[in-house]
Parts: C-alpha cells; sequence; structure tokens
C-alpha cells in the first residue's frame, strides 16, 4: 500500500526527531531475516531502550537532507532492505542489541551508523562499539580498581591484628602447659 504524501512527511519528522535524540543510530542489513525474527529483535532490544524501525530508505534519506546535523553525511551505503537501530540514552547499546541478535541470526549484517554528531561510521567501526563492555561493566570495573587499594589495606591492616593474636594465643597455650 502507497504511502500517502501527509504520512510520509510524518515519517520523515518521527525520523528526524529519533536522529536528533539518538546517541548512535545503527544501520544494518536484514534480508532474509523473518518477520517473527525481527519483532523479537525489537523486544529484546525495547529492554536497553532501543528503538528498532524499518523505514524506507528515501524517506531516511530525506529525514537527513532536510536535518542540518546530518545533511552532510554521506547516504551511499544506505541501499538494500535496511534497519534502523536508535538510542537517546546509551552510545553503544544498539550496536550490542544487534551484534547479540546476529549472533543467533546471522542475517542481521552491519552497514554502518550515524554518531550523535552528524557522521557516518563504518561497519568495522561499529563492530568494534559492539565489542565494548556496557556502562554498568564499566562502572564495576571502575568501583573494583577504586576499592583495590582500600581492600589491600584493610588485609594489611588484619594481618598485623591476627599476628598480634597468634602471638597472644601462642603464649597462652604457653602458660597453660
Amino acid at each position: 500500500m502507497a504511502l500517502t504524501r501527509q504520512k510520509k512527511e510524518n515519517i520523515i519528522t518521527d525520523v528526524s526527531n529519533l536522529l536528533n535524540d539518538s546517541k548512535l543510530t545503527v544501520v544494518a542489513k536484514y534480508t532474509g531475516t523473518t518477520v517473527k525474527a525481527i519483532q523479537t529483535l525489537r523486544d529484546q532490544a525495547e529492554a536497553n531502550q532501543t528503538n528498532i524501525k524499518v523505514i524506507k530508505n528515501r524517506l531516511i534519506i530525506k529525514a537527513l537532507a532536510d536535518n542540518d546535523k546530518f545533511k552532510d553525511i554521506d547516504t551511499s551505503e544506505i541501499k538494500g532492505q535496511l534497519l534502523y537501530a536508535f538510542n537517546s540514552l546509551d552510545e553503544v547499546s544498539p550496536a550490542k542489541d544487534l551484534a547479540a541478535f546476529a549472533r543467533i541470526n546471522p542475517t542481521i549484517e552491519f552497514v554502518g551508523a550515524i554518531s550523535s554528531d552528524g557522521q557516518f561510521l563504518s561497519a568495522d567501526d561499529v563492530t568494534a562499539l559492539s565489542q565494548l563492555p556496557t556502562k554498568d561493566q564499566l562502572r564495576a570495573q571502575l568501583i573494583g580498581t577504586i576499592s583495590a587499594p582500600l581492600n589491600g589495606f584493610v588485609n594489611v591492616l588484619a594481618g598485623n591484628i591476627r599476628g598480634v593474636y597468634n602471638v597472644l594465643n601462642a603464649h597462652a597455650d604457653a602458660m597453660n602447659n
């Protein structure tokens, strides 16, 4: 069914808003992927606040051209059956969500990504982003790094106390014998 001019303009406006709000928009091929698999991907990605959309390429190109921040992006890679993953909270989640799904469903293939500052990243860059640790993992690593010296200090103090305790125990045992 053909889209009316008004519906197309609404889609272009919505896409422009998604692009403006998104920290990273990942573009991926989905040729050969079933509708059920795409729905599963949407459900899984929604847990990380990633919004998966299948949008006609010419509407995406029009939305990019109409937006001052994105008008200089090279759109030569935007061809074929593509889906777009938007996330306004996290720079890495869209790439991680698609990469995790692509392990199970290899018909998903990165084409590139549009950064929040208006650059088009290559598929290799997106793959590298998908392998970065999540924010929660980074926070845990930071906490571990910060707490390591404190743990060492506590162990040193505990070692001194254990030493004193062992000496007193040995002295008490010697007096009892």
